[in-house]
């Protein structure tokens, strides 16, 4: 090699670095945001009209029967179930719920042949709680749609989740895969500015100003006192831990935390926003200690900091979970209460911040025949059980409709050629009249949704309180 020589690749190395010095400035102008304003929004319930006091005419002997019915009815309290989805013959998976401004609720999921094929499209259904009953599922997104819009290659979609931002509007979340398994996923938003009627053009979020992959969403977007929005999300390339993004009014990311710090395998995290400087995250964990726990962290300033990964007193069998807030500051919470399996579901309170947990109500529990040798017939007889008890509808329904039904259910549950069950992904809102609603994925085939009101809630704190205090 000559000067020459010598000189010239001197040259082309100060080149590159040059090139490589003005992209990566280029980049973080590109991710430099304003510095998020910390604390959280409270939720506002509103109070029940007093009702009006008239004049009382004299009941007549039926309408006294059917008045003291009624009453006796109400002490019990309401607990209702219905299949929110619709389409047979599919595998359903990942839902959520938000309630609209005229008190109706608005389901996503996300549906087809299979997780992950590339017919798997977004799907939406409305809930009349006046009528009791879900309108007929409607697709929001599909992969061409997205892939449109994106203009990049989509093959496959994921978990929709869905968030009201300060000004009203909706945003829906949902995972897309250009390459790769999950773990390659990025993060679609839409807006709608008619409660779900109509979607604006998908865009992906900018997560990360480089590679903009391995960052999923599954639980619900919260406020913070600014009206910019938190969106809690996890990473699962290489390593899997949660994080939480912080949108600004327009939807864009200007801050990223990792809320996982040394706490690996803690996916999928849930807020529970408390106060308006304090808040806990429960997160499904998918890690190697056993037992296996799952994990909460907590903030004391409006989020600015998140404290270390703690082991909570519940197990968990590498599944999501879901919770919400009670207006006097219980916990209440929906997951499989054990740790392996998904064939329980149960509903679980904590008086204490969520550092002890109470089963109040068992919602699915099929672990009874997770042994047992069920022969096809045996174990159909179980499904087509479950379904009429699932919702009135099918109850009622003939019988020809009943065994469709059941036959949409058996490619699962009896995939392995015994009888198995999953009942996963729970979650749970609580409307402004009080009353609470969760959806939840049934056997992978269909969307179950359970509401129940704050009488039939508080009898089981009641019981609780009073086995606790015997």
């Amino acid at each position: 090699m000559n000067a020459d020589d010598g000189g010239g690749m001197v040259m082309r190395y100060l080149a590159l670095a040059a090139v490589l010095l003005a992209f990566g400035l280029g980049l973080n102008k590109a991710w430099q945001q304003p510095v998020p304003a910390f604390g959280f929004r409270m939720p506002v319930f509103e109070v029940a009209p007093q009702p009006v006091v008239t004049e009382k005419k004299p009941l007549t002997r039926r309408q006294y029967r059917e008045l003291l019915a009624e009453k006796q009815r109400a002490a019990r309290g309401r607990y209702v179930s219905h299949l929110a989805s619709s389409r047979l013959h599919a595998q359903t998976h990942a839902s959520s719920l938000i309630e609209l401004k005229d008190g109706r609720i608005r389901a996503f999921w996300f549906s087809g042949s299979r997780e992950g094929a590339s017919d798997v499209t977004i799907n939406t259904a409305l809930f009349d709680p006046a009528q009791g009953q879900w309108g007929a599922e409607q697709v929001v997104a599909s992969r061409d749609s997205t892939q449109r819009a994106l203009h990049r290659y989509v093959a496959k979609l994921g978990n929709p989740v869905v968030g009201r931002a300060a000004d009203g509007s909706l945003h829906l979340f949902y995972v897309t895969v250009s390459l790769g398994g999950w773990a390659g996923s990025s993060i679609t938003v839409m807006k709608s500015l008619d409660e779900g009627e109509s979607w604006s053009a998908p865009r992906r979020l900018i997560t990360s100003p480089f590679i903009n992959i391995s960052t999923l969403v599954k639980s619900a977007p919260f406020l913070y006192a600014d009206g910019t929005m938190g969106l809690p999300v996890y990473h699962e390339f290489i390593s899997k831990f949660a994080e939480m993004l912080h949108l600004d009014a327009a939807g864009n990311v200007i801050d990223k935390q990792r809320l996982a710090r040394a706490g690996q395998g803690t996916l999928q995290p849930v807020v529970l926003v408390r106060s308006a400087r304090e808040a806990l995250v429960l997160t499904r964990y998918s890690g190697k200690d056993n037992p296996h726990l799952a994990r909460s962290i907590a903030t004391r300033d409006g989020g600015e900091h998140w404290g270390a990964v703690e082991k909570s007193s519940f197990p968990n069998p590498d599944a999501a979970l879901s919770a919400t807030v009670l207006p006097d500051g219980r916990l209440l919470g929906v997951l499989n209460h054990q740790e392996q399996g998904r064939d329980s579901l149960s509903l679980m309170s904590s008086a204490d911040g969520g550092r002890n947990w109470k089963e109040l109500h068992r919602l699915e529990e099929m672990r009874v025949v997770r042994d047992k040798k069920l022969d096809e017939k045996q174990c159909l007889n179980i499904v087509q059980g479950l379904l009429q008890n699932s919702d009135r509808r099918l109850a009622q329904a003939p019988a020809a409709t009943l065994t469709e039904y059941v036959e949409s259910a058996k490619a699962r549950v009896r995939a392995d050629g015994g009888c198995g069950f999953e009942f996963s992904y729970p979650y749970l809102i609580r409307a402004d009249n009080g009353d609470f609603h969760l959806s939840y994925t049934w056997n992978r085939v269909f969307i179950k949704h359970v509401t129940f009101d704050q009488t039939w809630l508080k009898l089981r704190l009641e019981k609780d309180a009073y086995a606790a205090g015997h």
